[in-house]
């Protein structure tokens, strides 16, 4: 965080210090909401919650060397009261932003959000102090936690944006008003809050039309309805693309062995890149990332040897490892929409093996009534991929078996009985993808772990 006075600190927010509280002591550390990260010169957020009350271990923070705790209560130790802990951050996290000096880059998408992040933040870690994203702290309380991390010498903060409504991309923004905004792609993901793909546009589209004349938006050109965008924005466009004519695109893509090959070009020349990323969809996702870099001033060099040895940051996505039996795993299993759902069977398809490839999938959620009819074409799709046998877990994926044709495909209630159905058809040299909404097939994933395993 950028050195405060809790004093300061306290203007800031609308706080009210504690007597306890030493209003010329200055902040050094971070804001942390988990006690256990809390350290020497920073502070701790304490959130009520349904389960577990945040002020409960102020005291433990203090004694860890936090300065204060940012409380909605009483507490023993030194504190800055306010009336919603949140909006406090929040409004830390705006004071922040705008004294800092980092360049802010935004990303949204309905797929590939938190890769295409990380693919940033490892590229513009190469150009200087970045602080990026944690995971997929994306959300009204990891946005401005993230921001808070700013440090004094930090040129850039690369941005997760996410929405399960309108207006909620737009909030995030002003936080931190981004100078490039990125946007991915559009597709069919949270209908629980967005109701159809046209929403969900829509939302998107908040990022291009908040940027102002001297920003950059990042724009996928084979998305039509990203493509759009271009419309609504006062930024400078730049597109990025594979199918369409586009600023930044992949020329002599050779998928590999599912890490894939390809030529990069740019307004400023061509270099060649070898992904450490699984799967054909992280072409578009460095794709997006090559033009965030071209436009902070790296050339087309620099951002070929950042990509080529960028890797993945974030758990649960495209982990591809090798138990000591020879079977490969692609846990993909953090989330999924129907989208990431055919990247996921069809690298899985295109996986080099001399076994079976089986999927094992879990329930797509959010889709409302469309539901039945993206988990059939799932089933379809796998087919399509040459996967030799599929998995559906658990109520509301029976469609996957109905529509996966010629495939060995078994519906199973629970993660127990898919378990117990894997250790009995599993033979060495197979390999296998686990993927679904938040937690629906993490167990799975953690039983074909092996302290043995050997990480691609």
């Amino acid at each position: 965080m950028i050195p405060m006075s809790l004093a300061s600190v306290a203007a800031v927010i609308d706080g009210e210090l504690s007597e306890r509280a030493d209003p010329e002591a200055v902040v050094t550390g971070g804001v942390e909401f988990d006690s256990r990260k809390a350290g020497p010169g920073g502070l701790f957020l304490a959130i009520p919650g349904e389960k577990v009350d945040g002020h409960d271990f102020a005291a433990k923070a203090h004694e860890q060397g936090a300065l204060a705790t940012i409380a909605t209560r009483p507490i023993d130790t030194p504190a800055i009261y306010v009336d919603d802990a949140v909006g406090a951050l929040t409004k830390l996290a705006k004071h922040i932003a705008a004294a800092s000096k980092a360049r802010v880059i935004g990303v949204t998408g309905s797929n590939g959000k938190t890769s295409t992040k990380d693919l940033i933040g490892q590229v513009c870690a190469d150009l200087g102090p970045t602080v990026a994203t944690e995971a997929n702290f994306n959300n009204e309380l990891g946005h401005p936690y993230t921001v808070c991390r700013v440090e004094p010498d930090t040129e850039y903060l690369v941005l997760e944006l996410a929405a399960r409504g309108i207006g909620h991309i737009t909030e995030l923004c002003e936080i931190a008003p981004p100078h490039i905004g990125a946007v991915l792609n559009v597709g069919i993901s949270h209908l629980d809050g967005f109701g159809d793909i046209e929403t969900t546009a829509r939302a998107k589209s908040e990022l291009p039309r908040f940027l102002g004349e001297r920003d950059i938006a990042i724009l996928n050109r084979d998305d039509p309805r990203v493509a759009r965008m271009a419309d609504v924005t006062r930024a400078a466009v730049a597109t990025f693309g594979i199918d369409a004519d586009a600023a930044f695109t992949a020329a002599d893509i050779d998928p590999g062995d599912g890490r894939h090959r390809f030529t990069l070009r740019t307004p400023g020349g061509s270099a060649e890149i070898r992904l450490n990323l699984w799967g054909r969809h992280h072409v578009y996702n460095a794709l997006a990332a090559a033009g965030v870099a071209w436009h902070l001033g790296a050339s087309p060099e620099q951002i070929a040897a950042s990509l080529s040895k960028a890797g993945r940051l974030s758990e649960r996505r495209m982990d591809v490892f090798t138990r000591p039996d020879g079977t490969t795993v692609i846990d993909d299993s953090y989330n999924a929409n129907p989208a990431s759902m055919g990247a996921a069977v069809r690298t899985l398809g295109q996986l080099p093996t001399e076994g079976r490839r089986i999927a094992v999938l879990g329930l797509m959620a959010d889709l409302e009534e469309q539901s039945e009819s993206c988990h059939r074409r799932l089933g379809e799709q796998a087919a399509e991929a040459g996967i030799d046998e599929v998995i559906a877990i658990g109520e509301g994926t029976e469609p996957i078996v109905d529509g996966a044709d010629g495939v060995t495909a078994t519906h199973v209630p629970d993660q127990a009985a898919a378990i117990a159905l894997l250790r009995s058809r599993l033979r060495p040299g197979d390999a296998v993808l686990v993927k679904g909404s938040r937690y629906r097939t993490w167990d799975v994933a953690d039983s074909l772990r092996a302290k043995e395993e050997t990480h691609q």
